[in-house]
C-alpha cells in the first residue's frame, strides 16, 4: 500500500530531527523547530514519540555554571532508525528528482531551453 503524503512528511520529520540531534544534541526544541522550519509543537510531539520508542534520551548537562541544559542523545536503536530513515528519504528524494527532471525536459522540448542553458 502506498504511503500517504502525511505519513511521508512525518517520516521525513523523524529523520531530520534524528539527523540534527546526532550532530547537535544540545539543540533546544525551539532551535530544532527553527532549523527545520516546523512548529515547536510538531517538534515536541515528535521528540516525545521518539523518546517513547526508545530512540532518544534526554540528558542533563551543564551549559554554564548557573544554568542546566539538556541534550537529546540518540540511543543505539535511534542511530539504527536514523540510518533506515535516511535510506528511505534518499530513495524518495531521488524519485522526486527524477520526476522533476522529466517534467523539465518535457517543458524544454515544448518551449525551448532557457537562455544560457545548454543541454
Amino acid at each position: 500500500m502506498p504511503e500517504t503524503p502525511r505519513a511521508q512528511a512525518r517520516e521525513d520529520a523523524r529523520f531530520r530531527i534524528l539527523d540534527l540531534l546526532e550532530q547537535q544534541p544540545e539543540l533546544t526544541q525551539r532551535e530544532l523547530a527553527s532549523e527545520l522550519g516546523v512548529s515547536l509543537g510538531a517538534v515536541n510531539y515528535t521528540l516525545k514519540a521518539l523518546a517513547e520508542k526508545g530512540l532518544v534520551k534526554l540528558r542533563n548537562f551543564r551549559a554554564s555554571e548557573r544554568k542546566l541544559g539538556y541534550a537529546y542523545v540518540l540511543t543505539p536503536a535511534g542511530v539504527s532508525e536514523k540510518s533506515w530513515l535516511a535510506g528511505r528519504f534518499i530513495q524518495r528524494k531521488l524519485k522526486e528528482y527524477e520526476a522533476l527532471r522529466e517534467e523539465l525536459e518535457a517543458l524544454e522540448d515544448r518551449y525551448g531551453a532557457p537562455e544560457g542553458k545548454v543541454r
